[in-house]
């Protein structure tokens, strides 16, 4: 699939390229994102270029993975954005905002408009987030966006070797309005 760019009232979300590797470099120098993220600790130069070169172009290539860069009009990066393919009709949302512009919600909109963006284009029908239990942030970010805490799942992320356990929620489209590709009849236990 060739990239899309997505805008919201104040963010432009569009893929990132070469031109974008030292800005993705600067802003995973923070520790809170090599933290609670599962890129890789130290971040070196190499590894956002093989984000920004590979990996991305890659995944909007094989429709594996969808990656927006989170732009202000002004074309500062303030977040990145992700949603890859997990099994037929779901896909999984991660994110990092940089650390000069949290707090501002460009996130949870990013957030919105990429799942609202894969349930009437990718024919998604849950959109799935995890975070590490105790990652607060990243939580709050997926409860503005209208996401449902489901649970927590035992031993379930391997950040950088180690074994955690995530919070998981989802957001499906009848959370947004919108119709989903199949019925769904919830549970009744």
């Amino acid at each position: 699939m060739e990239p899309v760019t997505l805008t919201t009232d104040r963010l432009l979300l569009r893929t990132v390229g070469p031109q974008e590797t030292d800005a993705v470099y600067a802003v995973c120098q923070d520790p809170d994102i090599q933290r609670w993220t599962t890129i890789p600790s130290p971040y070196l130069l190499e590894h956002a270029r093989g984000f920004t070169e590979q990996m991305v172009p890659d995944g909007w290539a094989n429709g594996s993975m969808f990656t927006f860069g989170v732009f202000l009009p002004t074309g500062q990066l303030v977040g990145m954005l992700s949603i890859t393919m997990r099994s037929l009709g779901t896909g999984e949302i991660g994110f990092w905002g940089a650390k000069e512009h949290r707090g501002n919600g460009y996130i949870t909109e990013a957030a919105l408009a990429a799942s609202r963006w894969a349930f009437t284009r990718l024919s998604v029908d849950r959109v799935e987030w995890r975070a590490e239990v105790g990652n607060t942030a990243s939580r709050a970010v997926a409860e503005r966006a209208g996401f449902t805490v489901e649970g927590v799942l035992r031993s379930s992320l391997n950040n950088k070797g180690v074994l955690r356990d995530c919070w998981v929620g989802s957001l499906l489209p009848s959370d947004l309005g919108l119709a989903s590709t199949a019925p769904y009849v919830p549970g009744r236990g």
